[in-house]
């Protein structure tokens, strides 16, 4: 496997009901913090290696989290995806972080924007990467592969655990083949993931969070799909912090109109598309989300300068 940034702190904190959450910190302790959800799969170590580096470089505080269920995070399911937001407080009273981004890729939209809803006095604002749409109530989009969790919910809320546990040790043991595993899925991706899939150093983040996150237990990635299928909590509309989403136009798995379709509810968003990308393509812009999510928000943090022909879609 590749070398790639470890992380300059890594932990758990106790947060309610005596469980724990696990996290991943780079860049600056003392910076502006960044709060980055991983997807559906995925854990704490889930952040581009460019993202890692500019953060080192302009003085941010970049953090992963393990939702419940995957990593040193304890199993647990939420009663929503809003319900999470007190874990959040939490963890952000023990690391002593007054004010905030949340930066949310695919399966972990959601949770940042439950974030920006709950928590608008510490949250400042929000960025979503491909993000899931609501599949139930006024605000629900329709269409989509994540409508089938709605159907599937009975059964992934009570194999969530047993099926956990079976993933994580198949990946055990498949753990030599991680490499060749990555790069297999990626023939059967649409060109825009098999590309940045290629790519040695995001290869080698994916391989690394993988194994990583699924050491103990892997049931997070069905408590999502549990959540995903339900009321989230709040409305759009109740999200009033400043979002900006990135979609690419190409996305399989999330269609492009589900990310129109929650922009058009949001009270302050607005909308780029990642030419050509599918699912992972927010994780090639970096500089870009970076750079986005600091000038946003009542407190604007110095921008991150532009990298020369940067890659961000139109807005």
């Amino acid at each position: 496997m590749n070398d790639v940034t470890r992380p300059c702190l890594e932990g758990t904190v106790a947060v309610r009901d005596g469980r724990r959450l696990s996290f991943a910190e780079y860049g600056a302790p003392r910076g502006p913090a960044i709060v980055w959800m991983h997807g559906t799969p995925g854990a704490r170590r889930q952040i581009p290696v460019e993202a890692r580096a500019i953060a080192e470089a302009e003085g941010l505080r970049l953090i992963g989290l393990d939702r419940p269920g995957i990593g040193s995070s304890t199993p647990h399911l939420y009663r929503d995806v809003l319900d999470w937001t007190g874990d959040l407080a939490m963890l952000a009273d023990t690391l002593g972080i007054d004010t905030l981004r949340v930066v949310g890729l695919s399966g972990g939209g959601p949770y940042a924007l439950a974030a920006g809803a709950a928590l608008p006095d510490r949250v400042h604002a929000v960025g979503v990467l491909g993000g899931v749409a609501p599949t139930v109530g006024p605000d629900a989009a329709s269409g989509g592969l994540i409508r089938l969790a709605v159907h599937l919910e009975p059964v992934l809320r009570a194999g969530r655990l047993p099926l956990g546990a079976a993933l994580s040790g198949f990946i055990r043991v498949v753990k030599p083949l991680a490499n060749s595993a990555v790069d297999l899925y990626g023939r059967f991706q649409p060109v825009g993931d098999r590309d940045l899939l290629a790519r040695p150093e995001f290869r080698a983040m994916f391989v690394d969070d993988l194994v990583n996150g699924s050491r103990f237990q892997m049931s997070a990635p069905f408590s999502d799909l549990v959540l995903f299928s339900r009321d989230w909590g709040f409305a759009l509309s109740d999200v009033t912090v400043p979002v900006h989403w990135w979609h690419g136009d190409a996305d399989h798995i999330v269609p492009f109109r589900h990310g129109e379709h929650v922009v058009a509810r949001l009270p302050h968003a607005s909308l780029s598309v990642i030419d050509g990308e599918s699912r992972l393509g927010g994780l090639g812009i970096a500089r870009d989300v970076l750079q986005t999510v600091m000038g946003l928000g009542p407190r604007r943090a110095p921008a991150v300068t532009p990298q020369e022909g940067g890659a961000a879609g139109r807005g």
